[in-house]
């Protein structure tokens, strides 16, 4: 077998193989033996066909098992050959088709694409530079949190003396109608708790029910936008007939000891605000540490560019992506809706996997390059850190690990941590007083999040 290694780019390499007839031909034969002894051939008896009658009448199963058998073995023994570490499954093409017309009389040469990591030269991973700045906790912040609690155990309360007023719950079993396409099934729903004025509220269902008390019957048109949430709804009009179970209003708690003491704690109320403080300011310290971290890796990235293998782009593509559509599932929000643009999903979110990838091939090679190690202790601390944020038993873990092959991947993600630790600790990271940061770069940021 001869063949030939062209370097079409640093994660990507060719090799053409030459497989010789004589292995063709003796490949060939056992084969067309191997069917002569099962095959029933009309006018012989069974297993005394002719080789010649039986290549002809089984032609294609026969080539497809001879195939079968020798470019697997030649395509390993050539990356072996030359000693490439593949990535993924190599791509294998028939450079010359005609030679499976009358086979073992000439060579068959194949394309073997294959994916490698590329070689890569560190250039400069120390003496990297980030700020830090940490944004200090307001009062405003700690009182916003308090009144996030106290919305959180609010109680609703019925009204009896007035009419609705924005802010209020109306309770409404609801009958709708489609009005443009009136054959189709009405909308029949009991007991929607519509919050007048609220988020997300269509402003005729505020309009309309404004002022109503128990009993009341109100009867109003919604047209939809195209962009509404609900893909059934989105773009249409419906006439509602509502009647009106329920009007009560939100009663907040009051911020005392007694209070504090409902929501599971046995401090007053200044230690409540000085513990929501603390873990505030903790919080802040966190994402200023998140932020100086990606920074450096901003850097490394800089200084040290390289092709990045697409099998691995596309695979981190797709956990980014699993990623999200498991965090709409946990909001409420339905994937399959033919709102969403998956496509481009996808490609948004392409180059922030090739950066993930690149990412973790450099602090590979940084981690390479310091020698630095994982015990086995460490995987187990780690391991036992998983059980315990899951609320899971330690060996359940261990199990599903070990058959995910999970062990070796928190090894590779501690020995990554310590070489993201190596790269702070041999940096320069000046404190900075913070900034708000620019409402339209905030924006611009969510969009692409």
């Amino acid at each position: 077998m001869k063949t030939e290694l062209t370097d079409v780019s640093p994660t990507r390499k060719e090799i053409k193989i030459e497989i010789e007839p004589s292995l063709i031909r003796s490949t060939y034969d056992r084969i067309s033996d191997e069917y002569s002894k099962a095959a029933k051939v009309p006018g012989f008896r069974p297993g005394h066909a002719p080789r010649s009658v039986v290549r002809t009448r089984y032609k294609n199963e026969i080539r497809t098992e001879v195939l079968r058998e020798i470019l697997p073995e030649a395509v390993n023994n050539a990356i072996g050959e030359h000693s490439l570490a593949a990535i993924g499954e190599p791509n294998v093409e028939l450079d010359n088709t005609e030679a499976l017309e009358n086979l073992g009389e000439a060579p068959i040469t194949v394309k073997v694409g294959v994916e490698v990591l590329p070689e890569i030269k560190l250039d400069k991973y120390k003496g990297l530079e980030a700020k830090r700045s940490v944004r200090p906790i307001a009062d405003s912040d700690v009182d916003k949190t308090i009144e996030n609690l106290r919305e959180g155990t609010a109680a609703l309360q019925p009204v009896e003396d007035r009419g609705a007023e924005l802010g209020d719950t109306v309770t409404i079993n609801a009958r709708g109608k489609w009005v443009d396409h009136p054959e189709e099934e009405p909308i029949t729903v009991d007991d929607v708790e519509v919050v007048l004025g609220g988020p997300g509220v269509q402003p005729e269902f505020t309009d309309n029910l404004l002022g109503v008390r128990p009993d009341d019957q109100k009867t109003f048109t919604v047209e939809y936008g195209e962009d509404f949430s609900s893909p059934g709804l989105a773009g249409k009009t419906v006439e509602y007939e509502a009647e009106v179970t329920a009007v009560r209003r939100k009663e907040l708690p009051e911020v005392d000891d007694e209070w504090v003491k409902s929501l599971g704690y046995d401090f007053d109320v200044d230690t409540l605000k000085s513990r929501i403080r603390e873990d505030l300011e903790l919080r802040m310290t966190t994402d200023a540490d998140r932020r100086m971290r990606d920074e450096l890796i901003r850097q490394l990235l800089a200084a040290n560019p390289f092709e990045v293998p697409e099998t691995l782009v596309e695979q981190q593509t797709t956990q980014r992506l699993q990623t999200v559509m498991r965090e709409m599932i946990g909001r409420g929000f339905d994937p399959r809706s033919p709102n969403l643009d998956w496509e481009r999903a996808r490609a948004e979110l392409k180059g922030q996997a090739e950066d993930d990838v690149r990412a973790s091939i450099l602090l590979e090679q940084v981690a390479e390059t310091e020698n630095i190690t994982v015990s086995d202790e460490e995987v187990e601390a780690e391991i036992e850190a998983i059980a315990t944020a899951s609320q899971q038993p330690k060996e359940q873990v261990r199990a599903a690990l070990t058959k995910n092959g999970g062990e070796r991947s928190i090894a590779q993600r501690l020995r990554n941590r310590k070489a993201l630790d190596l790269l702070i600790e041999n940096a320069t990271i000046t404190e900075t007083e913070w900034t708000e940061p620019s409402t339209d770069h905030t924006d611009d940021q969510k969009t692409a999040e």
